[in-house]
């Protein structure tokens, strides 16, 4: 549901000049998104919005370029770090390589994956705190097709 709110999010800044988060959240919910103001508010700061002058002299939000290079490259140290990923409980444990947690833990977080509490990497282990067994389970299974996709 969060992944299809976030691209609605980004399909309607291009269609429309949305200047508020109150316009946002009444697009969304005319789309059938039964969301709430700070849940826009947290999206528009993951999603890095931000807000241009436009010709007409209004403001509108705009999505901000992501460096993709940048980002392949985070990826590419995560999935070569990570040996295995399990959970217990709402704990994810990430095994990696030695000398490599804190570099994929960066990477990691910048994958910022919805229901994660936080990360705290050692030097060969990760730990991820998330906010219930549910979100552990999914985050393993997701993690787990990220490091099989090289």
């Amino acid at each position: 549901m969060k992944k299809a709110r976030l691209a609605k999010m980004l399909e309607l800044i291009e269609e429309y000049e949305i200047d508020t988060q109150e316009a946002m959240l009444s697009y969304l919910q005319s789309y059938g998104f039964n969301v709430t103001q700070a849940t826009v508010s947290r999206d528009i700061r993951e999603l890095k919005l931000s807000k241009v002058l436009t010709e007409s002299g209004k403001h509108k939000y705009i999505a901000v370029p992501v460096d993709s290079n940048k980002q392949e490259r985070l990826d590419s140290i995560f999935r070569s770090s990570v040996i295995s990923v399990d959970y217990a409980v709402n704990t994810v444990v990430i095994k990696c390589d030695a000398g490599m947690a804190q570099a994929a833990c960066a990477s990691f977080d910048a994958m910022n994956y919805d229901g994660v509490m936080g990360s705290l990497a050692g030097d060969d282990t990760i730990f991820v705190l998330t906010k219930s067994e549910q979100c552990a389970s999914e985050l393993v299974k997701n993690l787990s097709r990220n490091i099989k996709s090289t």
